[in-house]
């Protein structure tokens, strides 16, 4: 059958040739059935067509369209008066309709599940006993067909001989006569490969859990690359004959878990959060709530998902893209590393700013800041890089490292040691610069180049500050442009207050000497160059 997507064109070849799906008998019953045992809803919104419901299911309806078929159309004829729904044990779901006097079933569901259910077949036109030679030859099929990653699903049907409400519910899907195979594919989206790839890079492992054939998953599982020869592969009953001890032994090595049901998904969540793994599960249907909710973050689909699942998680998928899940993630690490960034900066300025009053009082040197100026630097010299920097895009490679532990918060080692070094050569220059300036031009004068001083440096700092663990250099001094606009705005608005008199009335300063400006900025690009070489150290 040609065709893409759930646009609903497209032809029917058999051996190469094209054929009319109404003239195969065997054929249009499939269509058919996969029309009427159906709860999705194909629709087209501005010349595209989407599915609400069950993407699987939105498939055959599209599979009907193309063959002239609509549900509407069919159930004026085959009117629905029941409904078996799905469920993770049967792994089918049935419909009873009634055309005229007569009642059908129609059921759709795992191929090994609707052929035990089965004791007939079609062929040709004629109903025939599925004998262990026709079930054989046909489990082999889906096994082909799986293996290639299609996604396969069997078909069948049957007339009740008695009135629906003396058919026992159990016997509904009993004696049902086999139609045949429908085979789909859903190709892994090309951003869902590289997804895949940065999470081995960024040290997060990624585990499929489908309800799939285990032939299905593993070639689709190939593609986008989570699994590998020599990696396991569990399905829902060889799950079933694992102790949790077991599981727990060996489920580092598993990559997929097919023909799962819910209780399996649960299960799996609780022994991965067992291990120590912070857990991230999507799921879309009602029944995947329990394990969306006991993973650490529940994540469901926001077009495919049901309300309960949505209400059970933590993020809703706008888009059902694995791709967006790898985004928030990068978007989460980018914001982690800028919180650290601006909180590094802020304190290492604070620190700084308090061990120079302290170390000022402690020598009988006057105040070497006012309130005026310390507001101003707070507002200006602090507050503008700080921001900047919280804005920051980021070092190269943030997905490229594992994650952090879970323990691990904002203050690590290093970020204690750049705001404890840095605030402390902050007042081990900016004392003696206060005496020196204070003995040759007065107070005023050394407040004033106390202040240009403490501009430059924490300038320079900030460039500092844009990682814990890359130089200045390597992060990109240009790469946050944001940051020197802010910077050289800083700059700007300190020279406005030492050599406007508006200003210098107000903040106490004072002109002072070109000389006596550049004199300082080798000394401020000291914070710079001392924290970058502390950072080629613990690199060492």
């Amino acid at each position: 059958v040609s065709g893409v997507g759930f646009e609903p064109s497209g032809k029917f070849y058999y051996e190469g040739r094209e054929i009319n799906p109404k003239e195969v008998k065997e054929l249009d019953l499939l269509i058919k059935t996969g029309v009427l045992c159906n709860n999705a809803i194909l629709q087209t919104e501005n010349g595209v067509w989407r599915v609400i419901g069950d993407t699987t299911e939105g498939a055959l309806l599209t599979l009907g369209l193309k063959a002239g078929i609509s549900r509407e159309d069919l159930e004026r004829e085959y009117v629905r008066v029941s409904e078996v729904p799905f469920d993770s044990e049967r792994k089918m779901m049935s419909t009873v309709h009634k055309k005229n006097e007569v009642t059908l079933v129609f059921s759709k569901g795992a191929v090994e599940k609707v052929i035990e259910r089965s004791s007939y077949i079609i062929i040709d036109g004629e109903i025939k006993a599925l004998d262990e030679r026709l079930k054989k030859e046909i489990l082999n099929v889906n096994a082909s067909l799986a293996g290639d990653g299609f996604r396969v699903l069997a078909f069948a049907y049957k007339e009740l001989t008695r009135p629906l409400p003396n058919v026992p519910p159990g016997a509904i899907e009993e004696d049902l006569i086999f139609i045949g195979l429908a085979a789909m594919i859903d190709p892994p989206r090309e951003e869902a490969i590289e997804a895949v790839k940065k999470c081995k890079k960024a040290g997060i492992k990624v585990i499929m859990v489908t309800g799939d054939h285990k032939l299905t998953a593993m070639s689709i599982g190939r593609e986008l690359g989570l699994f590998k020869d020599g990696d396991l592969v569990l399905t829902g009953r060889e799950l079933d004959d694992l102790t949790d001890e077991e599981l727990y032994r060996i489920i580092d090595k598993v990559s997929i878990f097919a023909r799962v049901s819910p209780s399996h998904k649960l299960r799996i969540v609780k022994i991965l959060k067992r291990k120590g793994y912070i857990v991230a599960m999507t799921g879309d249907g009602i029944n995947d709530a329990p394990s969306v909710k006991k993973a650490d973050v529940g994540v469901s689909m926001g077009i495919t998902g049901t309300d309960v699942t949505k209400e059970a998680s933590d993020i809703v998928l706008t888009d059902d893209n694995f791709a967006s899940i790898v985004a928030a993630i990068e978007e989460g690490r980018l914001a982690f590393e800028n919180i650290k960034k601006y909180i590094m900066y802020l304190l290492s300025c604070n620190v700084g700013e308090v061990l120079l009053m302290l170390a000022a009082t402690l020598m009988n040197l006057p105040l070497p800041l006012l309130a005026t100026q310390i507001l101003l630097i707070n507002l200006t010299t602090d507050g503008l890089p700080a921001i900047a920097l919280s804005a920051d895009p980021g070092e190269k490679g943030i997905m490229e490292r594992p994650p952090r532990p879970p323990t691990e918060g904002v203050f690590t080692s290093r970020v204690k040691v750049i705001i404890i070094a840095g605030g402390a050569l902050m007042a081990i220059l900016g004392t003696p610069i206060f005496g020196w300036f204070v003995s040759l031009s007065g107070v005023n004068y050394a407040r004033t180049m106390i202040l240009w001083f403490l501009t430059l440096f924490e300038m320079f700092r900030a460039f500092a500050c844009r990682s814990e663990t890359e130089t200045s250099i390597e992060v990109g001094i240009t790469s946050n442009k944001f940051l020197v606009l802010s910077v050289l705005s800083s700059i700007v608005i300190t020279l406005f207050v030492i050599y406007t008199p508006f200003f210098q009335i107000l903040f106490d300063t004072v002109p002072v000497s070109l000389n006596d400006l550049v004199l300082m900025i080798p000394l401020a690009l000291l914070s710079l160059i001392a924290i970058d070489s502390l950072k080629k150290l613990w690199k060492t």
